[in-house]
């Protein structure tokens, strides 16, 4: 899309990569007087959004003689498009790395059925029925290819599904509540929120009567693959 490569050519140019401190090392350094842009609002699909760093600070544009310059990793998110910065190279890199583009849809993404045992779905329904109101028990009926599910359990929050990549969490309540954060459209409609309350970024939307939350919590699933996965979060079935 031409106004997505114009935003990322934006981007690297006013290279705000947050937790890379390498980025501001070296000596090709110029001191510039330049302004925090407090008035720019922002729309990523027609919806609206508000660049955040890690810990869920609202980030501002900087313009400096006539141009402005957005937070790469903050739009980079908003986008799904993955950044990360190569230090060796004092480079800031956009996507895959290896020329492949990244979909913009997650049309390239493979989901693999989640095929719980027995005895896997019994412990499933036990730790729902340990909520009184809240017995029905709903899981994710698929992960993302080469991920796997390794255990459940209940807690003061709900319930956790964990895998090697993922964590997914059902909950009678909406812990997103109190954070800002973008709004997506989910494939099946759905309405689901975006947002960082620490430097894990975490998706919650609601579903009949309860709260999922998707992470994940070694950072190696995109936001593009929790919004995949996230559609198929349903009843346990038999």
């Amino acid at each position: 899309m031409k106004s997505k490569k114009m935003i990322i050519a934006t981007m690297v140019f006013g290279m705000a990569v947050t937790g890379s401190a390498g980025v501001y090392a070296g000596t090709n350094l110029q001191k510039i007087s330049a302004y925090l842009n407090h008035s720019i609002g922002f729309k990523v699909n027609g919806a609206a959004y508000t660049p955040v760093d890690g810990n869920g600070k609202t980030l501002s544009p900087i313009t400096y003689n006539n141009t402005t310059y957005l937070p790469v990793r903050a739009l980079a998110d908003a986008l799904n498009v993955p950044v990360t910065f190569n230090a060796s190279a004092n480079q800031v890199v956009l996507g895959s790395g290896s020329g492949t583009p990244v979909p913009d849809n997650g049309s390239a993404i493979t989901l693999a059925p989640i095929n719980y045992t027995a005895a896997q779905k019994e412990q499933i329904t036990k730790a729902f029925a340990d909520y009184q109101g809240f017995e029905t028990a709903y899981a994710p009926a698929q992960m993302i290819s080469g991920d796997s599910f390794v255990s459940v359990g209940g807690g003061e929050d709900g319930v956790s599904f964990l895998f090697k990549h993922m964590r997914v969490n059902v909950s009678p309540r909406d812990y997103s509540y109190d954070y800002n954060g973008t709004t997506v459209k989910l494939a099946n409609g759905t309405s689901a929120k975006w947002y960082t309350p620490s430097e894990i970024p975490m998706l919650t939307f609601k579903l009949d009567d309860r709260y999922v939350t998707l992470s994940s919590p070694d950072q190696s699933l995109s936001k593009a693959k929790l919004e995949k996965v996230a559609v198929n979060v349903a009843k346990l079935g038999k």
